[in-house]
């Protein structure tokens, strides 16, 4: 059976209380074996994070420890896959380079800050996003700094809100995207700042597809 990690704490304002049970409970529906925590203390052991299949982080503005980290990433890179999304995900350790280079992106500003409206374009041809068309969300929009190297499935266009980032021009942002980590799947959405706006719709569908995706299940 598949085993996943479903793991958060950190900023409560990102509801993640709400969030994590939330994933663990579509895992379960999905046939997998779930461990839930609220602990980071489960990633101490190097081959027990390896014994899972899936990692699903789900903490904000947060630390790690340096080993605990690299635990993670020598696990992806073994072949677990690991997905996430919002904060949650890739703004979890400000502090820990080696997270950011495993997940592809890092959070650094929201213009507007929540309560923007905008589109999420979908942008590429992947079983990932097939049958989903554009939609529009009103949440934070994340500005992120990006792995060159990931695959972007769909996009926000900056600005929406102006400020000094305007001065740049349009701005195509990933909202959805995917890469490789050694032998494991990454897997990263910009949208969840609370639990409503990635609870249905559009935005939890991709969402789900992601994290089975990830689990080599999708």
């Amino acid at each position: 059976m598949t085993k996943a990690l479903v793991t958060w704490g950190g900023w409560e304002g990102h509801e993640p209380e709400k969030v994590g049970p939330m994933f663990a409970d579509w895992l379960r529906e999905a046939g997998m074996e779930v461990t839930l925590t609220d602990s980071l203390s489960c990633f101490d052991e190097a081959e027990a994070v390896k014994a899972y299949d899936l990692i699903v982080p789900v903490w904000t503005m947060s630390k790690i420890g340096k080993e605990q980290a690299l635990n993670v990433c020598a696990a992806v890179a073994a072949g677990t896959g690991i997905a996430g999304c919002h904060g949650g995900m890739c703004d979890a350790f400000r502090e820990n380079v080696d997270w950011q280079f495993l997940t592809g992106a890092q959070w650094v500003a929201h213009p507007g800050n929540d309560g923007v409206e905008y589109v999420v374009r979908i942008t590429s041809d992947d079983p990932l996003v097939a049958g989903l068309g554009d939609f529009t969300v009103r949440t934070e929009q994340y500005y992120l700094h990006v792995d060159p190297a990931v695959k972007v499935h769909a996009v926000c266009d900056f600005p929406v809100v102006e400020g000094p980032h305007s001065v740049n021009g349009p701005v195509a942002m990933p909202v959805v995207f995917t890469k490789g980590y050694g032998a494991g799947r990454v897997y990263y959405n910009a949208l969840g700042h609370h639990k409503t706006v990635i609870d249905q719709g559009p935005a939890a569908e991709l969402m789900r597809r992601g994290l089975l995706w990830a689990a080599r299940r999708g």
